[in-house]
C-alpha cells in the first residue's frame, strides 16, 4: 500500500489516533500491542511501524532490541521490547518497571500519512474536521 500519491498532501498524526495499544512486562522485557482502528489503517501500519521505527522512538529507554509479530485478524502488533525495563520489576529502579506505561507512550509517535488515507484509518466516531 502506498502511503501517499506524489501530488498528495502528507500529514504527521499520532499514532494514537490510527491505534489504541497495551503493554505490560515480561521480565526485562516489554510487550506493546498496537490495535489499528481499521483494517485500512492496519494495512498502512504494516508498512509504517516498523521495528525500526519503534526502536528510534524509544531509543531513550535503552532498549537492546525489538521485535514485531504480525496479528492480522485482529488488525494488530505485538511489539516485544528487550531489555526496556533495566532488570524487570523486582530489580529495576525506574518508576514503571512492569512497562504499563510504554503503550500510551508509544501512541505518541508520529507517522508520516497522506490526505486521502488520513479519514479511513481513524475510528469511525471521530470527527477532526481537516
Amino acid at each position: 500500500m502506498n502511503t501517499a500519491p506524489a501530488t498528495e498532501t502528507t500529514f504527521r498524526v499520532r499514532l494514537g489516533e490510527l491505534a489504541h495499544g497495551r503493554s505490560g512486562d515480561k521480565g526485562a522485557s516489554a510487550n506493546v500491542s498496537v490495535i489499528a482502528y481499521t483494517r485500512a489503517g492496519y494495512e498502512f501500519l504494516a508498512q509504517a511501524l516498523t521495528p525500526e521505527s519503534v526502536e528510534t522512538f524509544l531509543e531513550p529507554l535503552g532498549l537492546t532490541g525489538v521485535v514485531r509479530y504480525d496479528l492480522p485478524t485482529l488488525n494488530a502488533f505485538n511489539f516485544v521490547l528487550h531489555g526496556v525495563l533495566a532488570g524487570g520489576g523486582s530489580r529495576s529502579l525506574r518508576v514503571d518497571a512492569q512497562g504499563k506505561a510504554l503503550g500510551q507512550a508509544l501512541l505518541e509517535l508520529e507517522l508520516p500519512i497522506g490526505e486521502g488515507l488520513l479519514p479511513l484509518c481513524r475510528r469511525a466516531d471521530t470527527d477532526k474536521g481537516e
